[in-house]
This record gives C-alpha cells, sequence and structure tokens, in this order.
C-alpha cells in the first residue's frame, strides 16, 4: 500500500510537470501555474455566487428575528416599542417591508415565507394618517420634554456656585451666571411640573397609539402563537439544512468541472495529446482542491454535525466539545475501513492482474504489452517471478502457475 501511494505521488507530479515524458521547460511551467491561480481564484468566486443562491434562514423567515423579540420582552411597553420600529416620524417611504421582502426572492432559490408577507402587510398598514399623526405628536412632546431637560441639567449645573455667591453677598451685577438662586429654583420646579405633565401627555398619546384599528390588527397577528410556531418551525428547519443544502449547491457546480477536466485529460491520454493532457490534469487538480474541502464542510458543518449538536445539547446538556471526540473516534475508523476496502477490493494486485494479463498489459501500470516482453517498456516493472514448484516464470499476483499450475504463496 506504501508502495501504490508513493507510486501515485510520484505519477502525480510527473503528469503535473511533463508532456509527453518531456520536462515542461521553466517559462511554460509559469504561465501553468498563473493560469492555475486564475483558474483556482474564479473556482471558489463562482463557488461563494452559488452558495448564495438559495435563500438563508434569515432571508426567507426576515419577519422571525423582529417577532421572537417582541415576544422574549418582558417589558411593560414593547406593545408601543415595536410600533415605533415601523413608525418613524419621517420619510416613512424607506420603511415599507413589503417591497423589501419581495426583493429578496429576485435571483434567489426559495420564497419568503408567506407568514413573513402578512406580517409585513400589517406593519405597513401602520402608517396611516391617523397613527402618524399621534407620532408626530409624539415627536413634538419629545422635543419639548428634552428641550426642559436641557435647561434644567444646564440651571442644576449652575445653581451651586449661584447659591455660594448669594450667601457671600455678592453683587447680582458681578455673578458670572444670569440667574439668580431663587429665580433658578423657581424655574426648576416650574421646568418639573411641565414636565410630569408632558410625560403624562405622552403616556396618553401612547395608549392611543396601541388601540388603534391597524395596531390592534398588528398586535394581534404578533400575539397568534399559532402563527409564530410555523414561522419559527420553518426557520429552524432552515437553520438546520442550510450548511448542507450549501454544500450540495457547491458540488454540483464542481462536479461537472471535474468530470469534463477527467474526460479531456483521457482522451488527451489516449491521442498523445500532450499539451491539452498537462492542462487538463492542472485543471483536473485545480478542480478537485476545493471538493475536498467541500467533503469535509459537509462533516464538520453540514446536517450530520447539527444532529448531533442537538442530541448532544438535549442528553448532556451543552457539551458540545464531546462532538469533536466523537469524530475523533468514528473518522480513524472510517478510515481504517476504507483503507480494509481498497486493499482488499478496489487495489487488490490480484484482482488487478487477471485482467491486465488477460489484455496483454503491464501488471503496474496498465501500458500494452508485445507478448515477449519480460519487462514492461514504459514503467520498467518485470511481469514474471519464478514458480516455487517448477521453477518456471509466471505472471507475478495470480494464485497459480501458467505451467504446472501448482499454488503459487501470497
Amino acid at each position: 500500500m506504501v508502495n501504490y501511494v508513493r507510486r501515485q505521488f510520484r505519477r502525480f507530479f510527473r503528469q503535473a510537470r511533463t508532456i509527453n515524458k518531456e520536462p515542461v521547460n521553466r517559462a511554460s511551467l509559469v504561465v501553468i501555474i498563473l493560469l492555475d491561480i486564475f483558474i483556482l481564484f474564479n473556482v471558489f468566486s463562482g463557488l461563494n455566487d452559488i452558495s448564495r443562491w438559495p435563500l438563508n434562514p434569515t432571508q426567507a423567515y426576515p419577519c422571525h428575528s423582529s417577532w421572537q423579540g417582541y415576544l422574549d420582552d418582558s417589558r411593560g411597553d414593547r406593545d408601543y416599542t415595536i410600533l415605533r420600529q415601523y413608525l418613524p416620524h419621517d420619510q416613512p417611504e424607506f420603511y415599507q417591508l413589503t417591497p423589501h421582502y419581495s426583493r429578496l426572492n429576485e435571483g434567489h432559490l426559495g420564497q419568503v415565507s408567506p407568514i413573513c408577507f402578512d406580517y409585513a402587510n400589517a406593519a405597513d398598514a401602520l402608517q396611516d394618517p391617523e397613527n402618524r399623526q399621534i407620532v408626530a405628536n409624539l415627536s413634538q412632546l419629545q422635543e419639548r420634554i428634552t428641550a426642559l431637560q436641557q435647561e434644567n441639567q444646564t440651571i442644576r449645573s449652575q445653581y451651586d456656585s449661584t447659591l455660594l455667591e448669594q450667601i457671600a453677598g455678592q453683587p447680582q451685577d458681578q455673578s458670572i451666571h444670569l440667574v439668580e438662586a431663587a429665580q433658578a429654583r423657581e424655574t426648576l420646579e416650574r421646568n418639573e411640573a411641565s414636565l410630569d405633565q408632558l410625560n403624562q401627555e405622552v403616556s396618553t398619546l401612547q395608549t392611543e397609539l396601541t388601540e388603534t384599528t391597524t395596531s390592534q390588527q398588528f398586535l394581534s397577528l404578533l400575539n397568534d402563537d399559532q402563527q409564530f410556531q410555523q414561522v419559527d418551525r420553518g426557520f429552524q428547519r432552515a437553520t438546520f439544512w442550510y450548511p448542507t443544502v450549501q454544500l450540495l449547491f457547491q458540488g454540483l457546480f464542481l462536479l461537472p468541472l471535474v468530470g469534463v477536466a477527467w474526460a479531456v485529460h483521457r482522451t488527451a491520454e489516449r491521442r498523445n495529446y500532450g499539451l491539452v493532457a498537462l492542462v487538463s490534469w492542472h485543471l483536473l487538480v485545480i478542480f478537485c482542491i476545493p471538493l475536498v474541502f467541500k467533503v469535509f464542510q459537509v462533516l464538520q458543518f453540514g446536517a450530520l454535525f447539527s444532529w448531533l449538536s442537538r442530541v448532544l445539547i438535549d442528553l448532556l446538556g451543552g457539551l458540545l466539545f464531546l462532538i469533536n471526540y466523537l469524530y475523533i473516534l468514528l473518522v480513524p475508523l472510517l478510515g481504517y475501513g476504507l483503507i480494509k476496502f481498497f486493499q482488499k477490493v478496489v487495489l487488490n494486485p490480484q484482482l488487478q492482474v487477471a485482467g491486465r494479463v488477460q489484455k496483454q498489459k503491464c501488471i503496474r501500470c496498465a501500458k500494452k504489452l508485445q507478448p515477449s516482453d519480460s519487462h514492461c517498456p514504459h514503467c520498467g516493472y518485470h511481469q514474471y517471478v519464478d514458480c516455487p514448484h517448477c521453477h518456471q516464470p509466471t505472471y507475478k499476483y495470480l494464485p497459480h502457475c501458467r505451467h504446472c499450475g501448482a499454488a503459487q504463496e501470497g
């Protein structure tokens, strides 16, 4: 097995730098390497583009995060908070959800959840004249509240020094502040009373906003557990399968390239098109590099990994590092099984030799031989071994001698 792997490595590097078994000159090799880099860049660019073709879970269920955030919010003003999210006081046309959700379908495979479109329609309906007038009034009240708070903050920052000046008997015309201490206190009390009244008006308007017809329809949808459960199940299912779907599409992108490169290379070798064989061999290697990476990504980030993660979370309380222990145990066992399979079935010399001898081919490299050849003129491999019973030359690896029929050892 070790000798076979060594031969394959030598064959790999030989094919990568020879044309009709003659070495490629350095200038041509530099050109080929530059072509490899360019092709590899485009392969990864294509993989990135095709991986974004299917809608990701966030795109397929765009209402899920806002809906989940609303249900998880335990504050008393969560109704008003989410309504204001879709009711800005200026430029409401930029906050239309339905056109945005519709654009998510363009150029992608998959569809946005119909329930999320219902959510978007209900959110867009909030921008009726009644609600927008309430929001405008709230904005005006909030501006007045902010102005009074800033005025109070300024007065409080000056109050202590003004009071000290008054205690020290300093004349008002020599004071660095415009407001006397007594007047400052009176202004603060008047502003605080105004703030209480304004806050009460704000609270009243917020209640009015949550009780309008369109607001009640939107909030009714948000509190419909059955609707949200459908969205949540779809989102969780899409999250579970999305990495695997991405990798499958990337595999569909790579496999035709690998197949075409392999077919061109085999045809060029049979017809002795040396340059075509060299270029197609490089392309085959370039296409196989990301394919190998994608196979490992399927094992590490695909549905299998997600399923194991959920099982461990349910059974062991989230000890996800145990997945690595499981992979460390399973992958060597899988590798051991593959090695045994290749040794006994795919790369078994006895199984390969029988067919090659019948077709008069070299036992090792499978190139065509003449009946009188005892050594392969292509790789130099000796085809025969002495029979331990009759001492006549017979084919290697075959179970019986071609002269006396005695069983050969090993």
